[in-house]
Parts: C-alpha cells; sequence; structure tokens
C-alpha cells in the first residue's frame, strides 16, 4: 500500500510537476528553502484530506496568476489500484474543491481515509500541545476516522445537526425565540445531546487506547521519566440536555452552540503540569512527536496498515540526540521527508530528489 504517483498543475509554485515515491521506504527531498518541498507534502495531505496542514484557505494552493489548479495521485492497496483527483477552482467570492476517487466524489472523509490514511508532522506541529484547543480536535477527529472507519458516521452527522442547531440560533439575532422556534430548538438539542454523546464515547476510547502509546513514545524521544497524562476534557457538566437548557441565553446572545465536543480538549500533563502552558519547549516538542507517532501506531494496529508518514523538516527542530532517537522509531512504511539540511547519519533513504532540478 501507498502512493506511487504525485502530479500537480498549477499547485503552489509548480506549474507542472511528477514523481514516484519509494512505496515502501523513505523518500527524501533535499533542496534549499523556497523550493517547495513543503508544498509536495502539501498536495499529498491534500489528496488524503481535500484539505491544507498550512491554510485554511483553498485558493492560497492555487498557483499565483492562475485559476485552476490540480492534484493526482495514483494509490495502491495491495493489488487494488486508487485514483484520487483534486480540482481547486478559484472563483471571484469563494475556492471550490472538487474530490474523485477513481471517478466518484467521496461521501465523506472516511472514504478518503479509506484509501490513504497519513501521519503528518511539521514544525509547526508542536501547536498541537502549545495552542489552542482547535488543534487537538482536528487530530482526535482526523484519527478517528483514518482507526476506524465506522465512526466518520457520526463524526459527520453531529456536524450536520451542530449545523442545523446554529442556524436556528443565528436567526434569533439574540431575540427570545417564539413557541415554533423553541420547539424546533428542542427537537434540534435533543438530537444533538444524543449524537454528541456517541461521539464523546468514540473519543474517549480512542484516548484510552492512545494514552498508553504517547507515554512510551514520549519517554523513547525525552528519557526524562516525567509521567504523561492524556486524558479528555469536556466542556460541561452533568447531563447535555441540562447543560444546554442552562447556557441557551449565551447560546442565543452569541448566535451558536457554545457547549458540546465542538468545544472540547485533549489535557496534556507532564508531571501533572500542564504541559500547554507548563512544559519547556523540547518537552513540547517530544509530546507533539509521541502523539503523532502513538497515533500512527495505533492506525496500523487497528486496520493492518502502514499510514504514510510526512515529516516537514523535523530533524532541523531537534537536537542530535532526540534526531537519533526519532529515527530508531520511524515506523515501516512509505516515508516522505522534506530538508534543507544534510541528513542525520543514520538514516538511509531509499531515494533522494533535488528539487532545483526537478520543478518545471
Amino acid at each position: 500500500m501507498g502512493l506511487h504517483e504525485l502530479e500537480l498543475r498549477n499547485f503552489r509554485l509548480f506549474h507542472e510537476f511528477r514523481f514516484s515515491p519509494d512505496p515502501e521506504a523513505v523518500t527524501v527531498l533535499l533542496s534549499a528553502n523556497g523550493t517547495g518541498k513543503t508544498s509536495l507534502l502539501e498536495a499529498v495531505y491534500a489528496l488524503a484530506t481535500a484539505s491544507s496542514f498550512r491554510t485554511s484557505t483553498a485558493s492560497d494552493m492555487i498557483r499565483s496568476g492562475e485559476n485552476l489548479g490540480e492534484v493526482h495521485g495514483v494509490i495502491f492497496q495491495r493489488e487494488r489500484r486508487v485514483q484520487v483527483d483534486l480540482t481547486l477552482t478559484r472563483g471571484v467570492r469563494n475556492t471550490t474543491k472538487r474530490m474523485l476517487v477513481n471517478g466518484q466524489r467521496p461521501r465523506s472523509r472516511a472514504d478518503l481515509s479509506d484509501v490513504l490514511p497519513l501521519t503528518v508532522f511539521t514544525p509547526e506541529g508542536v501547536d498541537i500541545i502549545r495552542q489552542g484547543p482547535e488543534n487537538r480536535r482536528v487530530f482526535l477527529t482526523n484519527l478517528l476516522t483514518d482507526a476506524d472507519l465506522s465512526t466518520g458516521d457520526v463524526i459527520e452527522r453531529f456536524n450536520r445537526i451542530l449545523s442545523q442547531r446554529n442556524a436556528i440560533l443565528r436567526g434569533l439575532q439574540s431575540e427570545h425565540p417564539t413557541a415554533l422556534q423553541r420547539d424546533e430548538l428542542d427537537v434540534w438539542s435533543a438530537d444533538f445531546s444524543l449524537v454528541a454523546e456517541q461521539l464523546v464515547q468514540i473519543r474517549r476510547r480512542l484516548l484510552d487506547e492512545l494514552a498508553p502509546l504517547v507515554r512510551q513514545y514520549y519517554q523513547e524521544l525525552a528519557q526524562d521519566g516525567l509521567s504523561v497524562g492524556v486524558e479528555y476534557e469536556q466542556s460541561w457538566e452533568g447531563d447535555l440536555i441540562d447543560a444546554l437548557g442552562r447556557s441557551f441565553n449565551d447560546d442565543r446572545f452569541r448566535g451558536h452552540t457554545t457547549i458540546g465536543p465542538h468545544r472540547d480538549d485533549i489535557a496534556v500533563t507532564l508531571d501533572g503540569r500542564d504541559a500547554r502552558r507548563q512544559a519547556s519547549q523540547g518537552e513540547q516538542r517530544s509530546l507533539a512527536l509521541a502523539l503523532r507517532l502513538g497515533g500512527h501506531e495505533l492506525v496500523r494496529s487497528k486496520r493492518g496498515v502502514d499510514p504514510l508518514l510526512l515529516l516537514d523538516d523535523v530533524f532541523s527542530e531537534l537536537d542530535p540526540l532526540r534526531s537519533d532517537r526519532l529515527l530508531l522509531l520511524l515506523p515501516a512504511g512509505q516515508t516522505l521527508v522534506t530538508t534543507a539540511s544534510p541528513l542525520p547519519s543514520a538514516m538511509s533513504p531509499a531515494a533522494i530528489i533535488d528539487l532545483t532540478k526537478a520543478r518545471r
């Protein structure tokens, strides 16, 4: 299983580019900064998620001066060949994305996870520890669908019901609801509470499986003997339907649902200290890597496949000791590594591509 071919047209700074990474080992993209190394990893990530790890604005991925950008990939799942195509079209007001898997539109992100599960770590990857909860929720959502495709239905249903409830709250414009509006809101609140409980349950179950792996990988990387905690942090107390009633006035004035799984977090601690605020940069970076490596291993063990691993300039952010330890922990399977610096001496890639020579 793995990505066998990637083709770009008018993506970021590339007019046209095609390359074939080694499907089972390490391929290194080695060239100076500004030559498009990270953009290639971004294109691979876009094939797997229909999104970017660098921007929330889809038009940023289209080459400057162009209105159409394309990413095409050929992936093999054992003997099965899968063609994934992403087209980005810049419009006057927004940019549209069209995703096809073997010519068919995927129904959800789970369909993409089925084709190309992956793990990505970038220099900004430490934000999963030190920045706001949105980073950790995105990580948790992606890991859920990568590890268990069936969870995609729960996630999609939750997002749909949340959107409907928020639409009603926005429509109130901070005013008290009519009897009809109140009845409609009560129906959506009941549905929201039910699917939220299902989502929290599968999130907690996943974290219970992930936590020991994170502790293991952190100790392998840091070797400092500190105790690592990874726990689910809920945004309400008691029954959710009762909590929604208590928060109604706040929801009405704000025009959106202020409590629920979309506001929850993951509490990461070191010896009981909140790692988000009280860990050193080195500790935070080791924790961030441990979360990604733990998630990677969880997907591999639950689905029996090796996710594609993307490492963007990771070794430049680590001291030599941690770099050597990370090399020993890299999982088997296809890996794409970018660097502008010499590789650690212990790394033996199957292929090295110089983008200064290959780019058109």
